[in-house]
């Protein structure tokens, strides 16, 4: 869908209390502002309020900067968290993978044929694999090996991955099934703006080959859990999760292929929603407006 002209995204949570909406909504009509759509959440058990507006400014009047400045003070007076930004602009996003490439491989498709907003400037991989793949994309390639690693050269690998971070303006980094565990120090650094996918819905089947696991269990669900990164492996707050049926005459192989199907749907899904602006963080969970 082709961006609306002059539109603008406001995300915002803070305690709750009465008239949050009547405000936001008359200081945007007070500007020229038309909403084009809105959503809200009262959090009943932390008393938290969330909010997500798209609007289009009508009168150009006001432009991001003069509306990021007015705003300022309204969101200190109801203790606001927020963000305020233009629709228009392509998120940057750094994909990270390690051997596996499905989620690569979804990512950069559903990239190329629009149906992600985002800008991808770089692939890092600590393998080669996937290095004619990203040509295929003229995406810049990084390969930054951990054969062998000690901490040190981990720590330097880590380094110059968030040299490229900020050499390119990264707003997102996907870790698409990027199997190298981050330190707590990079993890700090990308809080609220790192996504990774993980099988789930597999009771306890860690390590190795979960989906052989499974299979010796006769599970029957499959599914995978999209979530932002934090120093709590595979703990940060779930942003998406996809689960599909399963039975006793699947072998592994094909229990392996159905988790990566889904795991390319939930790690999508998680991409899309933060590139539009649609998540905001409450505690250890998320709410999305989708």
């Amino acid at each position: 869908m082709a961006p609306i002209e002059n539109s603008y995204i406001l995300k915002l949570s803070c305690p709750d209390r009465p008239g949050i909406v009547h405000t936001v909504a008359g200081f945007l009509v007070e500007r020229g502002g038309n909403i084009l759509d809105s959503a809200q959440f009262n959090d009943r058990f932390t008393g938290g309020f969330f909010m997500r507006v798209h609007f289009q400014q009508l009168t150009g009047q006001s432009d991001l900067a003069t509306l990021q400045r007015d705003f300022a003070p309204l969101a200190e007076q109801f203790e606001m968290q927020w963000e305020l930004v233009d629709a228009a602009i392509k998120p940057r996003v750094m994909l990270m993978v390690s051997k596996i490439g499905h989620c690569l491989n979804d990512l950069l498709f559903r990239y190329k044929t629009g149906q992600l907003n985002i800008e991808i400037p770089a692939i890092v991989s600590n393998h080669k694999d996937f290095y004619q793949l990203a040509a295929s994309y003229n995406i810049p390639f990084h390969h930054l090996p951990l054969l062998n690693s000690t901490p040190e050269s981990k720590a330097a690998q880590e380094a110059k991955v968030y040299e490229l971070v900020q050499d390119n303006n990264i707003d997102l980094v996907v870790l698409a099934r990027y199997m190298q565990v981050l330190s707590s120090d990079l993890c700090k650094k990308l809080a609220g703006r790192a996504i990774n996918i993980h099988h789930s819905f597999l009771p306890s089947f860690k390590g190795a080959k979960p989906y052989y696991q499974a299979f010796d269990r006769g599970v029957k669900l499959i599914g995978a859990t999209a979530h932002y990164v934090t120093s709590d492996l595979d703990e940060g707050p779930i942003i998406e999760q996809e689960v599909e049926r399963v039975d006793h005459t699947m072998d592994p192989e094909q229990l392996t292929a159905i988790g990566r199907d889904v795991e390319c749907v939930a790690l999508a899904r998680a991409v899309r929603y933060h590139a539009e602006h649609r998540i905001l963080l409450n505690g250890h969970k998320t709410v999305i407006f989708r």
